[in-house]
């Protein structure tokens, strides 16, 4: 028999919880917050008389909202035109100053799907013919993970900035090759598709942890990627089927570890402050056994310089929960949801011996479960000055996912607003991390991460 009203904060983490008002925080100074209570209704000066309505309160004249200057242009080439290369092509559409000049496939099955997203765009099956035109500035490669190595270096020679997406490459050879062409490039743009690097939330959230709301030290970290999806994809041909599973194919696929469990190691790396000294893995076939020799359900554990463990639960088995982050402290745990597949939503859930910090009077708290947690709401500081209500105008513009925020990363870059904040160092640090994971889910051993394994 169940009980309905039974709601704990695990049962949160799969809910769809309405995200309400937040707390601000600004820079990297100390943290910030503006108090969000609507003004009481009464007129300011004298009272009004009894039975007489309060005289209207005066309201600013709203001024014209001026046009938003667009950027320089960046000429844009996307090589790989799969699921993700496709999303890559759409959010660079929504983006202002990004030109898609050419677009690249070898399967031309896909072209006219590209040119549906990208009419102006000339598609060609040779990456080479990309990478010829002189006029292109920016490729972005998206192509299945072991071929990113031949293409990344060829762009690079070729005077490109790059985008490589994550993880970097199926090998830790490949991955240190990448790592050396990009330090050779000199003034060129390395970016890694380290899509959290650039995610306004975690950006939020890691201001919280960096200045110690979380407390005098972190506990654990964990994570949890639940998708009921097979991997498997189905082809006219064989051979076409074969070039589309490659993620199952166990010569040169990173599994679960490399596709989905960077994302979380990286965020872990860099909420943490610490370096990864060893991976443990474990995995099996709990569900789809059509013949494959890769896991469709791991558990991965790393272990940090300072003592933290970051424990990854991934499966391709079941979808409750769905994805999330959390961190716990001394003093307080934060949970990021939904951190890879959309707009990701956070929350502060403060322990009752906990001291109070100043800000906190402030701060918006909403029932999460049976617990209450302070929403955090990355853009709130934005949408006030637009004269929105941050909780109920959360989702201002559905296009701007944590992609079209590294792509947009990106272009910066290139521009030279700003330098990149997921470079090769980061890019090929994770990269490793995720490769041993993967191995050590096949060996089942403990692996070190000697400090040489993960530089270039």
């Amino acid at each position: 028999m169940s009980n309905e009203n039974s709601v704990t904060r695990r049962d949160v983490l799969g809910a769809g919880s309405a995200l309400a008002l937040g707390i601000l925080v600004g820079g990297a100074g100390p943290v910030e917050a503006v108090e969000l209570i609507p003004e009481a209704e009464a007129p300011q000066g004298a009272a009004a008389k009894p039975g007489q309505k309060p005289a209207a309160k005066p309201q600013p004249a709203t001024p014209a909202k001026p046009a938003e200057p667009v950027p320089p242009t960046v000429v844009c080439g996307v090589i790989g035109l799969g699921d993700q290369g496709r999303e890559i092509l759409r959010s660079l559409t929504y983006l202002p100053g990004a030109e898609v000049r050419m677009a690249c496939d070898t399967y031309e099955g896909v072209h006219r799907r590209a040119q549906e997203i990208a009419p102006k765009a000339t598609v060609v099956a040779d990456y080479k013919q990309l990478l010829a035109d002189k006029s292109i500035q920016a490729v972005w490669v998206a192509t299945p993970t072991h071929k990113h190595r031949e293409i990344v270096e060829a762009a690079l020679a070729a005077g490109k900035h790059v985008y490589c997406e994550a993880p970097l490459a199926h090998t830790v050879e490949d991955a240190k090759a990448i790592a050396a062409a990009a330090k050779a490039a000199g003034k060129q743009v390395f970016h890694s598709g380290l899509q959290e690097r650039t995610n306004p939330q975690h950006h939020h959230v890691h201001k919280f942890v960096s200045t110690g709301a979380l407390g005098r030290s972190i506990a654990s970290a964990t994570a949890s990627w639940n998708k009921k999806i097979s991997w498997r994809k189905t082809a006219a041909n064989d051979a076409r089927e074969r070039e589309l599973n490659w993620r199952l194919d166990k010569s040169v696929t990173t599994g679960l570890a490399g596709e989905i469990g960077i994302h979380a190691i990286d965020t872990a790396a860099r909420f943490l402050a610490s370096r990864p000294v060893a991976v443990q893995g474990f995995g099996s076939v709990a569900l789809w056994k059509d013949g494959r020799d890769i896991a469709d359900t791991v558990m991965i554990s790393v272990e940090f310089e300072n003592g933290v463990r970051l424990n990854v639960n991934a499966t391709l088995a079941n979808s409750f929960s769905g994805n999330y982050e959390l961190f716990q402290g001394s003093d307080a745990a934060v949970l990021l949801k939904d951190p890879i597949d959309k707009n990701t939503r956070a929350w502060m859930f403060k322990e009752p011996d906990a001291t109070a910090l100043g800000w906190e009077v402030y701060a918006y708290r909403e029932k999460v479960g049976d617990d209450t947690g302070i929403a955090l709401v990355a853009d709130a500081s934005k949408l006030l000055k637009l004269g929105l209500t941050p909780g109920e105008n959360r989702q201002v513009d559905p296009r701007k996912t944590p992609l079209y925020y590294a792509c947009e990363a990106f272009a910066e870059a290139v521009r030279g607003t700003k330098p990149t904040e997921s470079g090769i160092d980061v890019g090929l640090a994770a990269t490793v991390v995720a490769i041993k994971a993967h191995e050590a889910i096949l060996t089942g051993n403990r692996i070190p991460l000697p400090k040489e394994l993960l530089e270039a």
